[in-house]
């Protein structure tokens, strides 16, 4: 079994000092604290600094965690809840339609996958929790990028690869897409990033009425579409399960 690796040993060391006891350290204090050298613990805390997980106060020099260490703690925090509310009404949404259905969130640059329920039916399926969607050709993608700016963002640093002959790939043809996301409240995905699957999702929000994800449903083309597009009722019965989650994660009625 290949051992640890000492630096990250070090900085995680630094992050626990900080966490627990005093707030605010100096240098000397963590190095001592720690029984590491000035040199080592600087380089660490500098490191530490330009991730935004440590601040230092301009004044007296001393340290602190960073913000970006309590987004994470609540990114994670948010997520377990977001999973936990969702749970059954995913599974009401899988049985009613009869397609799987699938919560979603942002992760880096695409979509990360957090539950999945299978299509209610004896067909081969592969769990998809913990796969990357994603964000400007999958339904679940575009809503987080039409509610979220954050998500908005991280479509405008990238690529709009051609995954298929009907992705949108280019920049003002994604903004109407956008557009037309924000103005029905939900978003979809024909044929845009597999051929003969397609896809419709709703945004969920939180207390502070802030999307914190996306539930959707995936099938194939010829049980999801009519001639018109997303069937209706499924459109319907997506918005209704998106609506019971915010709805129990304090976002009331809306």
């Amino acid at each position: 079994m290949p051992g640890s690796i000492q630096s990250l040993e070090r900085a995680a060391a630094v992050l626990r000092l900080l966490a627990g006891g005093e707030r605010r350290l100096g240098l000397s204090d963590v190095a001592s604290s720690l029984g590491l050298a000035k040199g080592t613990t600087h380089g660490i805390l500098r490191t530490l600094q330009q991730e935004g997980f440590v601040e230092q106060e301009p004044v007296s020099g001393k340290y602190q965690l960073g913000a970006e260490l309590l987004r994470l703690g609540n990114s994670y925090l948010d997520v377990h809840e977001l999973r936990a509310r969702a749970l059954v009404w995913t599974d009401d949404l899988a049985r009613s339609s009869g397609e799987a259905a699938y919560l979603g969130v942002l992760h880096q640059h695409g979509v990360l996958i957090v539950h999945h329920v299978f299509r209610p039916d004896d067909g081969r399926q592969v769990l998809e929790v913990g796969a990357m969607q994603p964000l400007h050709s999958t339904a679940l993608g575009k809503v987080l990028s039409a509610f979220d700016p954050v998500a908005r963002n991280e479509v405008a640093e990238g690529e709009l690869a051609a995954l298929t002959s009907r992705t949108v790939t280019g920049a003002d043809d994604f903004e109407s897409v956008l557009d037309l996301t924000r103005a029905r409240g939900w978003g979809s995905d024909l044929e845009e990033t597999w051929d003969g699957v397609a896809s419709v999702a709703a945004p969920v929000y939180d207390r502070r009425r802030m999307p914190v994800g996306a539930v959707g449903l995936t099938g194939a083309v010829e049980r999801v579409c009519d001639a018109d597009g997303i069937q209706a009722r499924l459109v319907a019965a997506v918005r209704d399960c998106a609506r019971a989650v915010s709805r129990d994660l304090g976002a009331g009625r809306f």
